[in-house]
């Protein structure tokens, strides 16, 4: 009597990354509920723009009204401070999700060049902050003419 050996293939009629899909989307939901790592890094989302002769920052704050934001610039950076008030802090609620920023908040942003802060042109307008910052005469691009 022959004993029939068949051979242990791990991969023999399945998919191969079933199980690294599964633990990736259980670390997913694990970090999905903590929420602070990215907001508190890169909060709040900020564009840039420059042109000839200044730059333009905006930046998303709904919610929040001018007198919650404090702005400044010194040299070549900018920063941004404020405070979300807390209006939902009912101890007695069951948070199923809660993803809108509270608290304080400040972010500092590199400038690609020094700007006045005499210069500055701040307005809000329906939850956007839009900054203008006018770069020195001195700081400007100069064209040079060619001679022959």
């Amino acid at each position: 009597m022959t004993m029939l050996h068949t051979r242990f293939d791990p991969f023999a009629g399945t998919d191969p990354f079933v199980d690294m899909r599964r633990m990736q989307s259980q670390m997913n939901r694990l970090f999905d509920g903590l929420g602070t790592s990215r907001s508190v890094a890169s909060y709040p989302p900020v564009n840039f723009w420059t042109g000839e002769d200044s730059i333009v920052m905006t930046a998303e704050l709904p919610g929040l009204s001018q007198d919650d934001i404090e702005i400044t610039v010194r040299n070549s950076a900018i920063s941004i401070r404020g405070e979300f008030s807390d209006h939902d802090s009912d101890d007695d609620l069951t948070w199923h999700r809660r993803e809108r920023p509270k608290g304080k908040f400040s972010r500092s942003v590199e400038l690609p060049f020094r700007v006045e802060a005499d210069q500055v042109d701040a307005r809000f307008e329906n939850g956007v902050l839009t900054v203008e910052m006018q770069r020195p005469e001195d700081e400007k691009p100069k064209r040079i003419e060619i001679k022959s």
